[in-house]
This record gives structure tokens, sequence and C-alpha cells, in this order.
């Protein structure tokens, strides 16, 4: 199962730059990342999430209002570990056919509350050039549009007229893309939403 998805998002990647896969992975590691995520969140680990790092960062929630909490690869739950396995997996997929050099995994838990967004923005900019790859796993148990929170990706369409595509955040489903060329946001969501988001990096 995960190895004809890596190749369809390998295939995507190299394509189009992104790719989208329902059900990446098992029911019961969904479940089970989601229960992890809510136990965090009601230990009060988690942080509001900013804009920049080092010195520029900051916490601007007029453009971006969710939580996140970070995971550290030297001390990984044991399901944590279990998701970073399948995503080392894919990240040497993707190497293998794509030649982007990626080296290593980042990722941290998100938590969108209701009535939160972010605005649209790249996931590669100057302070954070390393990051190659964004891929995120969304948890939620169920998920409806109405319930808005939607990843707004904003691509090229024919004669240079920007096209967008709209995934809504249901649980177990994977979109990956190209960090530095795709352009997304999160749209205004009316329900908690959650998520892992990574990226592979080539340091």
């Amino acid at each position: 199962m995960v190895a004809s998805a890596n190749r369809r998002i390998v295939s995507d990647l190299y394509e189009q730059g992104w790719s989208v896969i329902d059900h990446y992975v098992p029911e019961e590691l969904r479940a089970a990342l989601l229960e992890e995520q809510q136990d965090i969140l009601r230990h009060g680990q988690f942080r509001h999430a900013g804009i920049g790092t080092g010195d520029s960062f900051s916490i601007k929630p007029e453009i971006r209002s969710d939580k996140v909490f970070w995971m550290d690869e030297a001390q990984l739950t044991p399901l944590q570990q279990q998701y970073w396995l399948l995503m080392d997996s894919l990240r040497r997929d993707i190497n293998q056919r794509c030649f982007l050099g990626l080296r290593a995994f980042e990722a941290h838990f998100a938590m969108y509350p209701p009535g939160s967004f972010y605005l649209r923005h790249l996931d590669q900019f100057q302070a954070v050039a390393y990051r190659v790859v964004t891929v995120i796993l969304y948890l939620n148990e169920s998920w409806e549009e109405e319930s808005g929170g939607a990843l707004r990706m904003y691509l090229s369409g024919e004669n240079g007229e920007e096209t967008h595509v709209d995934v809504y955040p249901e649980g177990g489903k994977l979109v990956v893309f190209l960090s530095g060329e795709i352009p997304h946001e999160v749209l205004l969501t009316h329900k908690e939403r959650v998520s892992i988001t990574g990226w592979f990096k080539d340091v």
C-alpha cells in the first residue's frame, strides 16, 4: 500500500510538483497519533506558531493563528518513530527519482482552533532555504466541506494564469508539494483541525 502510494507521490512530484493521497497511513496509526496529539495539547505543550526564525521570529495572529508542538528527533515517542520511518522511506523514494538531495526530516503537530487560518505563503524562504519538500498528514476523525479549513494550493495554469486546488483535511490524507514552488494558505476553519506538518530538508 505505502510502496504504491510512494510511487504515485514521486511521479506526481516529478510531473506537477504536488500530490494528494487518501488513506496514506493505517487507520489505527492515524487514530493513535491523534490521541497522542490530544494528550500533548491537554498538557499545555503546544505553542502559538510564529513567522520567521531566530531574531526575526514573531507571533502575528493576523497572518497565522495555529498552534504547534515540535517533535524532537532524538526523543521521538514510539508512534512518532513509526511515522518517521514512513517518511524516511518516502524521502529515499523521492531522491531516487527526483534527485532532490533530501537528507533529513523535521515535523510538528499543528492544531488550528475554530476561527484560525494561515494566509498565503511559501514554506521555503531565505531563512529556511533548506526546506525542499513539504509533507502534511491530516489526523482529524472526519471532515465536511462546510467546516472550512481547506489547504488551498496556488498553481500555474495555462497561459500563465493562476489556478488553485483546495484540499480538505480528511483524516489519513497526505499532501506533498515542493516547498519553494507552491504558494498556499489554510482557509478559515470552523472546527479544530489537526495535522503533522513536516519538511524534507537538503541539509
